[in-house]
């Protein structure tokens, strides 16, 4: 990562990059599956900062507004913000209580929400936003019910905040099936279905970072 990135007011206007490559892209959750997939993908043509709540170029805990505000502060101006981070708690719905439905809410709803609500006047004219969902409210699993909740709460953010988006702003969300490299540790909760390859994910994020679209969901699977 260029560290000469890491100055000036995250207020500061600059125009979008519009030759396709060199973009400033923030990353969060990109020590993940996803966000590793990502980076590779984007990491290519762009200037990538890598973000996660513990390590990484940057550190953020994005139940913290502050925190985030922070974190926008020392990068500067980018022209895209790529969410992959989020957790939820897989367990039996007649097992869930309101603090379990919550915590995924929170975590992976709120947490995305979040950086996008920070980041209207951090990301420059024209850049873009991209959240993560996943499979699951569409293609569900047994002790899946609070990542299908907080997957369909993403795309219903995404659908409700495209028309509203200030300055020509873009947002979507990729929602990939499981990883292939995930399938050592989360296949069992999978029966049935089928792996979808890293770099078809890593692609999906390149396009709705150096793609037009907005308003979508982009399904890998």
């Amino acid at each position: 990562m260029c560290q000469c990135g890491l100055i000036g007011p995250a207020r500061q206007r600059r125009v979008k990059n519009t030759g396709g490559q060199g973009m400033k892209i923030i990353v969060v959750g990109a020590n993940g599956d996803i966000g590793q997939a990502a980076c590779a993908e984007l990491g290519q043509r762009h200037d990538v900062i890598r973000v996660g709540r513990t390590s990484g170029d940057l550190t953020v805990d994005m139940s913290d507004r502050s925190d985030i505000d922070r974190m926008f502060a020392k990068v500067g101006p980018v022209d895209a913000v790529v969410a992959t981070a989020g957790d939820v708690k897989f367990m039996a719905l007649a097992e869930h209580t309101s603090d379990s439905m919550l915590f995924g809410l929170q975590q992976k709803v709120m947490g995305q929400i979040n950086l996008v609500l920070a980041g209207l006047d951090a990301v420059v004219d024209g850049g873009s936003f991209t959240l993560t969902s996943g499979v699951l409210d569409r293609d569900p699993i047994r002790f899946g019910v609070g990542a299908a909740t907080a997957n369909g709460a993403l795309a219903g953010f995404v659908t409700g905040s495209a028309i509203e988006m200030p300055r020509g702003l873009r947002i979507n969300v990729v929602s990939p099936g499981l990883l292939d490299v995930s399938v050592p540790r989360y296949g069992q909760w999978f029966p049935g279905h089928n792996p979808v390859a890293s770099e078809r994910v890593g692609r999906a994020y390149a396009k709705s970072v150096e793609g037009a679209a907005t308003w979508q969901v982009i399904i890998v699977e």
